[in-house]
Protein backbone atom coordinates (compact mmCIF):
# COMPACT_ATOMS: atom_id res chain seq x y z
CA UNK A 1 0.00 0.00 0.00
CA UNK A 2 1.52 3.30 -1.05
CA UNK A 3 1.74 6.28 1.28
CA UNK A 4 -1.20 8.36 -0.09
CA UNK A 5 -3.59 5.40 0.28
CA UNK A 6 -2.22 4.62 3.74
CA UNK A 7 -2.76 8.24 4.87
CA UNK A 8 -6.28 8.25 3.41
CA UNK A 9 -7.06 4.99 5.25
CA UNK A 10 -5.91 6.52 8.53
CA UNK A 11 -8.11 9.57 7.95
CA UNK A 12 -11.15 7.42 7.09
CA UNK A 13 -10.56 5.21 10.14
CA UNK A 14 -10.26 8.30 12.33
CA UNK A 15 -13.53 9.72 10.94
CA UNK A 16 -15.32 6.41 11.57
CA UNK A 17 -13.97 6.38 15.12
CA UNK A 18 -15.23 9.94 15.68
CA UNK A 19 -18.63 8.96 14.30
CA UNK A 20 -18.76 5.94 16.61
CA UNK A 21 -17.78 8.02 19.65
CA UNK A 22 -20.25 10.82 18.88
CA UNK A 23 -23.10 8.39 18.20
CA UNK A 24 -22.40 6.49 21.42
CA UNK A 25 -22.21 9.75 23.37
CA UNK A 26 -25.52 11.01 21.98
CA UNK A 27 -27.41 7.73 22.29
CA UNK A 28 -26.14 6.75 25.71
CA UNK A 29 -24.24 9.39 27.70
CA UNK A 30 -26.38 12.37 26.64
CA UNK A 31 -29.66 10.58 25.99
CA UNK A 32 -31.27 11.45 29.30
CA UNK A 33 -30.31 15.14 29.23
CA UNK A 34 -31.38 15.52 25.59
CA UNK A 35 -34.74 13.90 26.29
CA UNK A 36 -35.22 16.23 29.23
CA UNK A 37 -34.63 19.40 27.21
CA UNK A 38 -37.83 21.48 27.24
CA UNK A 39 -37.37 22.37 23.55
CA UNK A 40 -37.02 18.76 22.40
CA UNK A 41 -40.15 18.56 20.22
CA UNK A 42 -39.76 14.86 19.41
CA UNK A 43 -39.74 14.00 23.09
CA UNK A 44 -42.72 16.26 23.66
CA UNK A 45 -44.68 14.58 20.87
CA UNK A 46 -44.00 11.17 22.37
CA UNK A 47 -44.91 12.29 25.90
CA UNK A 48 -48.09 13.94 24.66
CA UNK A 49 -49.09 10.47 23.52
CA UNK A 50 -49.27 9.17 27.07
CA UNK A 51 -51.30 10.26 30.07
CA UNK A 52 -49.36 12.65 32.29
CA UNK A 53 -49.72 12.29 36.07
CA UNK A 54 -52.08 14.49 38.05
CA UNK A 55 -51.12 17.11 40.61
CA UNK A 56 -53.47 16.74 43.58
CA UNK A 57 -54.46 19.04 46.43
CA UNK A 58 -56.52 17.39 49.16
CA UNK A 59 -57.19 14.54 46.73
CA UNK A 60 -58.54 16.78 43.96
CA UNK A 61 -56.62 17.43 40.72
CA UNK A 62 -55.41 20.96 40.11
CA UNK A 63 -53.52 19.74 37.02
CA UNK A 64 -54.47 16.74 34.90
CA UNK A 65 -54.45 15.39 31.36
CA UNK A 66 -57.73 14.65 29.59
CA UNK A 67 -58.20 12.85 26.26
CA UNK A 68 -57.90 15.05 23.18
CA UNK A 69 -59.25 14.32 19.70
CA UNK A 70 -56.32 15.97 17.93
CA UNK A 71 -52.85 14.62 17.14
CA UNK A 72 -51.60 15.35 20.66
CA UNK A 73 -53.99 12.77 22.20
CA UNK A 74 -53.94 14.43 25.64
CA UNK A 75 -54.77 17.96 26.76
CA UNK A 76 -53.28 19.35 29.98
CA UNK A 77 -55.86 21.23 32.04
CA UNK A 78 -55.54 23.33 35.19
CA UNK A 79 -58.25 23.80 37.81
CA UNK A 80 -58.06 27.16 39.61
CA UNK A 81 -55.03 28.01 37.47
CA UNK A 82 -54.59 31.47 38.97
CA UNK A 83 -54.60 30.00 42.48
CA UNK A 84 -52.12 27.19 41.88
CA UNK A 85 -50.20 28.34 38.79
CA UNK A 86 -46.89 28.99 40.53
CA UNK A 87 -47.11 25.59 42.22
CA UNK A 88 -48.10 23.54 39.18
CA UNK A 89 -46.09 25.40 36.57
CA UNK A 90 -47.00 24.80 32.93
CA UNK A 91 -46.83 21.98 30.38
CA UNK A 92 -46.71 23.32 26.85
CA UNK A 93 -45.96 21.80 23.44
CA UNK A 94 -44.12 24.98 22.42
CA UNK A 95 -42.32 25.75 25.67
CA UNK A 96 -42.03 22.37 27.36
CA UNK A 97 -42.48 21.65 31.04
CA UNK A 98 -41.46 24.63 33.14
CA UNK A 99 -42.01 26.52 36.34
CA UNK A 100 -43.41 24.79 39.41
CA UNK A 101 -43.79 21.03 39.65
CA UNK A 102 -44.37 20.49 35.94
CA UNK A 103 -40.73 21.42 35.47
CA UNK A 104 -39.06 20.17 38.63
CA UNK A 105 -40.91 16.83 38.74
CA UNK A 106 -41.26 16.29 35.00
CA UNK A 107 -39.66 12.82 35.15
CA UNK A 108 -42.29 11.53 37.59
CA UNK A 109 -45.23 13.24 35.92
CA UNK A 110 -44.22 12.04 32.43
CA UNK A 111 -43.46 8.51 33.61
CA UNK A 112 -39.79 8.60 32.58
CA UNK A 113 -38.32 8.62 36.10
CA UNK A 114 -35.98 5.81 37.13
CA UNK A 115 -38.28 5.33 40.12
CA UNK A 116 -40.90 4.06 37.67
CA UNK A 117 -38.59 1.68 35.79
CA UNK A 118 -40.08 -1.57 37.08
CA UNK A 119 -43.59 -0.16 36.64
CA UNK A 120 -42.79 0.55 32.98
CA UNK A 121 -41.49 -3.01 32.50
CA UNK A 122 -44.65 -4.45 34.04
CA UNK A 123 -46.87 -2.25 31.88
CA UNK A 124 -44.98 -3.32 28.77
CA UNK A 125 -45.32 -7.03 29.58
CA UNK A 126 -49.06 -6.82 30.18
CA UNK A 127 -49.64 -4.46 27.25
CA UNK A 128 -50.78 -1.58 29.45
CA UNK A 129 -50.47 1.99 28.23
CA UNK A 130 -47.64 3.72 30.17
CA UNK A 131 -48.48 6.82 32.19
CA UNK A 132 -46.94 9.18 34.69
CA UNK A 133 -47.12 9.25 38.47
CA UNK A 134 -49.46 11.63 40.28
CA UNK A 135 -48.24 14.02 42.96
CA UNK A 136 -50.18 14.48 46.20
CA UNK A 137 -49.27 17.86 47.68
CA UNK A 138 -49.03 19.10 51.26
CA UNK A 139 -51.04 22.24 50.44
CA UNK A 140 -54.00 23.11 52.67
CA UNK A 141 -56.63 24.44 50.21
CA UNK A 142 -58.24 26.72 52.82
CA UNK A 143 -54.88 28.29 53.69
CA UNK A 144 -53.99 28.67 50.01
CA UNK A 145 -57.29 30.45 49.34
CA UNK A 146 -56.89 32.70 52.39
CA UNK A 147 -53.41 33.75 51.24
CA UNK A 148 -54.61 34.42 47.70
CA UNK A 149 -57.63 36.46 48.82
CA UNK A 150 -55.57 38.33 51.41
CA UNK A 151 -53.02 39.51 48.87
CA UNK A 152 -55.78 40.37 46.41
CA UNK A 153 -54.57 42.86 43.80
CA UNK A 154 -51.37 43.61 45.71
CA UNK A 155 -47.94 42.33 44.67
CA UNK A 156 -46.15 40.08 47.11
CA UNK A 157 -46.11 36.56 48.48
CA UNK A 158 -47.33 34.42 51.35
CA UNK A 159 -46.02 31.13 52.74
CA UNK A 160 -47.39 28.82 55.42
CA UNK A 161 -45.61 25.73 56.72
CA UNK A 162 -46.05 23.12 59.42
CA UNK A 163 -43.24 23.88 61.91
CA UNK A 164 -43.06 20.28 63.12
CA UNK A 165 -42.67 18.61 59.73
CA UNK A 166 -41.70 21.29 57.19
CA UNK A 167 -44.77 20.53 55.06
CA UNK A 168 -45.74 23.58 52.99
CA UNK A 169 -49.39 24.46 53.63
CA UNK A 170 -49.68 27.52 51.39
CA UNK A 171 -47.47 29.01 48.69
CA UNK A 172 -48.85 32.07 46.92
CA UNK A 173 -47.22 34.70 44.73
CA UNK A 174 -48.89 37.78 43.25
CA UNK A 175 -49.40 38.75 40.53
CA UNK A 176 -50.51 35.25 39.58
CA UNK A 177 -50.86 33.63 36.18
CA UNK A 178 -53.00 30.85 34.73
CA UNK A 179 -50.95 28.16 32.91
CA UNK A 180 -54.02 27.04 30.96
CA UNK A 181 -53.25 29.36 28.03
CA UNK A 182 -49.73 27.91 27.71
CA UNK A 183 -51.12 24.36 27.55
CA UNK A 184 -53.32 25.13 24.55
CA UNK A 185 -52.86 23.02 21.40
CA UNK A 186 -53.38 26.18 19.36
CA UNK A 187 -49.73 27.16 18.86
CA UNK A 188 -50.60 30.69 17.73
CA UNK A 189 -52.63 31.34 20.88
CA UNK A 190 -49.93 29.75 23.03
CA UNK A 191 -47.21 31.95 21.54
CA UNK A 192 -49.35 35.06 22.09
CA UNK A 193 -49.99 34.13 25.73
CA UNK A 194 -46.27 33.48 26.29
CA UNK A 195 -45.29 36.88 24.91
CA UNK A 196 -47.88 38.61 27.09
CA UNK A 197 -46.71 36.84 30.25
CA UNK A 198 -42.97 37.20 29.67
CA UNK A 199 -43.35 40.81 28.51
CA UNK A 200 -45.40 41.88 31.53
CA UNK A 201 -43.34 44.27 33.68
CA UNK A 202 -44.94 42.90 36.86
CA UNK A 203 -43.37 39.48 36.09
CA UNK A 204 -46.39 37.27 36.90
CA UNK A 205 -44.46 34.07 36.13
CA UNK A 206 -41.88 34.76 38.86
CA UNK A 207 -42.62 32.89 42.07
CA UNK A 208 -41.89 35.60 44.61
CA UNK A 209 -42.35 33.16 47.51
CA UNK A 210 -39.17 31.25 46.66
CA UNK A 211 -37.33 33.15 43.91
CA UNK A 212 -37.11 36.43 42.03
CA UNK A 213 -35.05 39.39 43.21
CA UNK A 214 -35.64 38.59 46.92
CA UNK A 215 -36.61 41.13 49.54
CA UNK A 216 -34.96 43.02 52.38
CA UNK A 217 -36.68 41.41 55.39
CA UNK A 218 -36.78 44.58 57.46
CA UNK A 219 -37.55 44.17 61.14
CA UNK A 220 -38.49 40.49 60.80
CA UNK A 221 -34.70 39.95 60.75
CA UNK A 222 -34.54 41.24 64.31
CA UNK A 223 -35.53 37.68 65.27
CA UNK A 224 -32.14 36.51 63.96
CA UNK A 225 -30.30 39.33 65.75
CA UNK A 226 -32.10 38.55 69.00
CA UNK A 227 -31.39 34.83 68.59
CA UNK A 228 -27.67 35.52 68.13
CA UNK A 229 -27.60 37.79 71.19
CA UNK A 230 -29.47 35.35 73.43
CA UNK A 231 -27.39 32.40 72.22
CA UNK A 232 -24.13 34.23 72.97
CA UNK A 233 -24.85 34.20 76.68
CA UNK A 234 -24.19 37.91 77.29
CA UNK A 235 -27.77 39.07 76.86
CA UNK A 236 -31.17 38.05 78.19
CA UNK A 237 -34.69 39.18 77.31
CA UNK A 238 -34.40 41.60 80.24
CA UNK A 239 -31.09 43.13 79.14
CA UNK A 240 -31.32 46.92 78.87
CA UNK A 241 -30.43 48.37 75.47
CA UNK A 242 -30.10 51.97 74.29
CA UNK A 243 -33.20 53.26 72.52
CA UNK A 244 -32.61 56.86 71.45
CA UNK A 245 -34.46 58.61 68.65
CA UNK A 246 -31.33 58.24 66.51
CA UNK A 247 -28.43 55.88 67.19
CA UNK A 248 -25.01 57.42 66.56
CA UNK A 249 -22.98 55.15 64.31
CA UNK A 250 -19.17 55.03 64.07
CA UNK A 251 -17.34 55.96 60.86
CA UNK A 252 -20.25 58.03 59.56
CA UNK A 253 -22.23 61.17 60.32
CA UNK A 254 -25.48 59.38 59.38
CA UNK A 255 -27.25 57.80 62.34
CA UNK A 256 -29.76 54.96 62.59
CA UNK A 257 -33.18 56.51 63.34
CA UNK A 258 -36.17 54.99 65.02
CA UNK A 259 -39.55 55.26 63.29
CA UNK A 260 -40.70 58.88 63.34
CA UNK A 261 -37.37 59.87 64.88
CA UNK A 262 -38.89 59.22 68.31
CA UNK A 263 -37.01 57.62 71.20
CA UNK A 264 -38.10 54.09 72.07
CA UNK A 265 -39.00 55.16 75.62
CA UNK A 266 -39.05 58.26 77.77
CA UNK A 267 -35.76 57.19 79.34
CA UNK A 268 -34.13 56.37 76.02
CA UNK A 269 -33.53 52.81 77.18
CA UNK A 270 -35.49 49.58 76.64
CA UNK A 271 -35.23 45.90 77.48
CA UNK A 272 -34.72 43.51 74.59
CA UNK A 273 -38.27 42.23 75.08
CA UNK A 274 -39.69 45.75 74.84
CA UNK A 275 -37.43 46.58 71.90
CA UNK A 276 -38.86 43.64 69.93
CA UNK A 277 -42.43 44.44 70.99
CA UNK A 278 -42.30 47.98 69.62
CA UNK A 279 -39.63 47.18 66.97
CA UNK A 280 -37.01 49.65 68.18
CA UNK A 281 -34.42 50.13 65.42
CA UNK A 282 -31.64 51.83 67.45
CA UNK A 283 -31.73 49.08 70.08
CA UNK A 284 -31.24 46.29 67.54
CA UNK A 285 -28.69 48.26 65.53
CA UNK A 286 -26.65 48.67 68.72
CA UNK A 287 -27.20 45.01 69.64
CA UNK A 288 -25.91 43.86 66.25
CA UNK A 289 -22.72 45.83 66.66
CA UNK A 290 -22.18 44.28 70.08
CA UNK A 291 -22.51 40.68 68.94
CA UNK A 292 -20.47 41.22 65.76
CA UNK A 293 -20.86 40.41 62.08
CA UNK A 294 -19.50 36.87 62.35
CA UNK A 295 -21.97 35.89 65.05
CA UNK A 296 -24.86 37.44 63.12
CA UNK A 297 -23.98 35.62 59.90
CA UNK A 298 -23.39 32.35 61.76
CA UNK A 299 -26.80 32.59 63.41
CA UNK A 300 -28.49 33.35 60.10
CA UNK A 301 -26.76 30.34 58.55
CA UNK A 302 -28.11 28.09 61.31
CA UNK A 303 -31.62 29.16 60.32
CA UNK A 304 -30.85 28.12 56.74
CA UNK A 305 -29.82 31.45 55.23
CA UNK A 306 -27.49 30.66 52.33
CA UNK A 307 -28.73 27.08 51.85
CA UNK A 308 -29.70 25.95 48.35
CA UNK A 309 -33.04 24.31 49.09
CA UNK A 310 -35.33 22.32 46.81
CA UNK A 311 -39.02 21.86 47.65
CA UNK A 312 -38.64 20.28 44.92
CA UNK A 313 -38.62 23.59 42.96
CA UNK A 314 -35.32 25.34 43.45
CA UNK A 315 -35.36 28.01 46.16
CA UNK A 316 -33.08 31.00 45.63
CA UNK A 317 -30.70 31.15 48.63
CA UNK A 318 -31.20 34.05 51.01
CA UNK A 319 -28.13 36.04 52.03
CA UNK A 320 -26.44 38.21 54.64
CA UNK A 321 -23.53 40.24 53.20
CA UNK A 322 -19.93 39.61 54.19
CA UNK A 323 -17.29 42.14 55.23
CA UNK A 324 -19.65 44.48 57.07
CA UNK A 325 -18.27 47.66 58.62
CA UNK A 326 -20.01 48.87 61.84
CA UNK A 327 -22.64 51.09 60.15
CA UNK A 328 -23.46 48.34 57.64
CA UNK A 329 -23.66 45.82 60.48
CA UNK A 330 -26.12 48.03 62.36
CA UNK A 331 -28.28 48.35 59.23
CA UNK A 332 -28.07 44.61 58.56
CA UNK A 333 -29.12 43.84 62.13
CA UNK A 334 -32.53 45.39 61.41
CA UNK A 335 -32.87 43.61 58.05
CA UNK A 336 -31.71 46.47 55.84
CA UNK A 337 -28.52 47.23 53.87
CA UNK A 338 -27.96 44.17 51.59
CA UNK A 339 -29.74 41.48 53.58
CA UNK A 340 -32.04 39.63 51.16
CA UNK A 341 -34.52 36.84 51.86
CA UNK A 342 -37.33 34.82 50.36
CA UNK A 343 -40.66 34.70 52.21
CA UNK A 344 -40.08 30.94 52.59
CA UNK A 345 -36.83 31.60 54.48
CA UNK A 346 -38.54 34.10 56.79
CA UNK A 347 -41.26 31.52 57.47
CA UNK A 348 -38.58 28.95 58.29
CA UNK A 349 -37.11 31.27 60.93
CA UNK A 350 -40.46 31.60 62.68
CA UNK A 351 -41.12 27.89 62.30
CA UNK A 352 -37.80 27.02 63.92
CA UNK A 353 -38.52 29.26 66.90
CA UNK A 354 -41.93 27.62 67.30
CA UNK A 355 -40.39 24.16 66.93
CA UNK A 356 -37.97 24.48 69.83
CA UNK A 357 -35.14 25.78 67.65
CA UNK A 358 -35.22 22.95 65.09
CA UNK A 359 -35.32 23.87 61.39
CA UNK A 360 -37.24 21.30 59.34
CA UNK A 361 -36.63 20.87 55.62
CA UNK A 362 -39.56 22.38 53.70
CA UNK A 363 -41.31 20.14 51.19
CA UNK A 364 -44.32 20.42 48.90
CA UNK A 365 -44.92 16.86 47.64
CA UNK A 366 -46.46 14.50 50.18
CA UNK A 367 -46.29 11.44 47.93
CA UNK A 368 -45.94 10.30 44.33
CA UNK A 369 -48.48 7.60 43.49
CA UNK A 370 -49.38 5.47 40.46
CA UNK A 371 -52.44 3.52 39.32
CA UNK A 372 -55.87 3.40 40.86
CA UNK A 373 -54.53 1.42 43.84
CA UNK A 374 -52.49 4.51 44.80
CA UNK A 375 -49.20 2.61 45.02
CA UNK A 376 -46.65 4.97 46.55
CA UNK A 377 -43.53 5.49 44.45
CA UNK A 378 -41.92 8.15 46.61
CA UNK A 379 -42.93 9.69 49.93
CA UNK A 380 -40.48 12.01 51.73
CA UNK A 381 -40.20 11.78 55.49
CA UNK A 382 -39.85 14.92 57.65
CA UNK A 383 -36.17 15.82 57.75
CA UNK A 384 -34.32 17.98 60.25
CA UNK A 385 -31.95 20.53 58.69
CA UNK A 386 -30.38 22.05 61.77
CA UNK A 387 -30.70 23.05 65.42
CA UNK A 388 -30.66 26.81 64.95
CA UNK A 389 -31.04 27.71 68.64
CA UNK A 390 -31.51 25.85 71.90
CA UNK A 391 -35.01 25.07 73.17
CA UNK A 392 -34.40 27.58 75.97
CA UNK A 393 -33.58 30.42 73.56
CA UNK A 394 -36.51 29.40 71.38
CA UNK A 395 -38.81 29.68 74.39
CA UNK A 396 -37.49 33.14 75.22
CA UNK A 397 -37.99 34.33 71.65
CA UNK A 398 -41.47 32.82 71.53
CA UNK A 399 -42.52 34.73 74.63
CA UNK A 400 -41.09 37.93 73.20
CA UNK A 401 -42.99 37.37 69.94
CA UNK A 402 -46.22 36.75 71.84
CA UNK A 403 -45.81 40.24 73.29
CA UNK A 404 -45.49 41.69 69.78
CA UNK A 405 -48.95 40.37 68.84
CA UNK A 406 -50.55 40.86 72.24
CA UNK A 407 -49.74 44.54 72.66
CA UNK A 408 -47.05 45.60 70.19
CA UNK A 409 -46.75 46.26 66.47
CA UNK A 410 -48.44 42.99 65.54
CA UNK A 411 -51.87 43.35 67.16
CA UNK A 412 -53.72 43.07 63.78
CA UNK A 413 -52.61 39.41 63.68
CA UNK A 414 -54.48 38.49 66.85
CA UNK A 415 -56.82 35.46 66.72
CA UNK A 416 -59.53 35.32 69.42
CA UNK A 417 -58.91 32.41 71.76
CA UNK A 418 -55.49 31.60 70.24
CA UNK A 419 -52.09 32.80 71.42
CA UNK A 420 -50.15 34.07 68.40
CA UNK A 421 -46.41 34.79 68.25
CA UNK A 422 -45.22 37.18 65.57
CA UNK A 423 -42.96 39.91 64.28
CA UNK A 424 -43.66 42.77 61.91
CA UNK A 425 -41.37 44.41 59.39
CA UNK A 426 -41.38 47.55 57.28
CA UNK A 427 -38.51 47.28 54.81
CA UNK A 428 -37.08 50.19 52.83
CA UNK A 429 -35.69 49.12 49.47
CA UNK A 430 -35.49 51.94 46.91
CA UNK A 431 -35.17 55.70 47.16
CA UNK A 432 -38.61 57.22 46.71
CA UNK A 433 -40.43 53.86 46.83
CA UNK A 434 -42.89 52.89 49.52
CA UNK A 435 -41.56 50.24 51.96
CA UNK A 436 -42.44 46.56 51.79
CA UNK A 437 -44.77 45.37 54.56
CA UNK A 438 -43.93 42.12 56.39
CA UNK A 439 -45.41 39.84 59.00
CA UNK A 440 -44.12 36.50 60.21
CA UNK A 441 -45.19 34.33 63.11
CA UNK A 442 -46.78 31.09 64.26
CA UNK A 443 -49.84 29.79 66.10
CA UNK A 444 -50.69 28.51 68.60
CA UNK A 445 -47.67 29.97 70.35
CA UNK A 446 -47.18 26.69 72.23
CA UNK A 447 -47.03 23.57 70.05
CA UNK A 448 -47.72 25.52 66.84
CA UNK A 449 -49.51 23.99 63.85
CA UNK A 450 -48.64 26.70 61.36
CA UNK A 451 -45.91 29.27 60.73
CA UNK A 452 -46.34 32.04 58.18
CA UNK A 453 -44.53 34.80 56.35
CA UNK A 454 -46.27 37.47 54.30
CA UNK A 455 -44.73 40.30 52.30
CA UNK A 456 -46.68 43.00 50.47
CA UNK A 457 -44.55 44.95 48.00
CA UNK A 458 -44.40 48.74 48.23
CA UNK A 459 -46.94 48.78 51.04
CA UNK A 460 -49.69 47.46 48.79
CA UNK A 461 -52.88 49.46 48.77
CA UNK A 462 -51.75 51.36 51.88
CA UNK A 463 -48.88 52.96 49.96
CA UNK A 464 -46.76 55.34 52.02
CA UNK A 465 -48.96 54.71 55.08
CA UNK A 466 -48.01 51.04 55.11
CA UNK A 467 -46.78 49.23 58.20
CA UNK A 468 -46.06 45.54 58.51
CA UNK A 469 -48.61 44.85 61.19
CA UNK A 470 -51.40 46.82 59.58
CA UNK A 471 -50.90 45.56 55.99
CA UNK A 472 -49.42 42.05 56.24
CA UNK A 473 -50.69 41.14 59.72
CA UNK A 474 -54.35 40.54 58.77
CA UNK A 475 -53.31 38.37 55.81
CA UNK A 476 -51.12 36.23 58.06
CA UNK A 477 -53.93 36.04 60.63
CA UNK A 478 -56.41 34.73 58.07
CA UNK A 479 -53.96 32.10 56.81
CA UNK A 480 -53.32 30.85 60.35
CA UNK A 481 -57.05 30.81 61.08
CA UNK A 482 -57.65 28.75 57.95
CA UNK A 483 -55.11 26.13 59.06
CA UNK A 484 -56.39 26.05 62.63
CA UNK A 485 -60.02 26.02 61.55
CA UNK A 486 -60.76 29.00 63.80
Amino acid sequence: MNNPIRRLSVVVAFLFACLLVSTTTIQFALAKSLNARPDNRRTLLSTFGRERGQILVAGKPVAQSVPSKDEYQWQRTYTDGDLYGHITGYYSFLYGAGGGLEGSENDLLSGSSDKLFYRRITDMLVGKQPHGASLELTINPAAQKAADEGLGNQRGAAVAIDPQTGAILALVSHPAYDPTALASHDTTATEKAWKQLTGDKTQPMVDRAIAGNLYPPGSTFKLVTAAAALSGGKFTPQSVLPGPAVLDLPQTSVGLPNEGHRPCSSSGKVTMTEALRISCNPAFGWLGMQIGADALRAQAAKFGVGDALSIPMRVTPSSVPADLNPPQLAQSSIGQYDVRMTPLQVALISAAIGNGGVVMKPYLVKAAVVDSDLSVVDAPSPQELSQAITPEVAGELRDMMVGVVHSGTGTPAQIPGVSVAGKTGTAEHEVGANPHAWFTGFAPATNPKVAVAVVVEDGGNAGSEAAGGRVAGPIARDIMKAVLGS
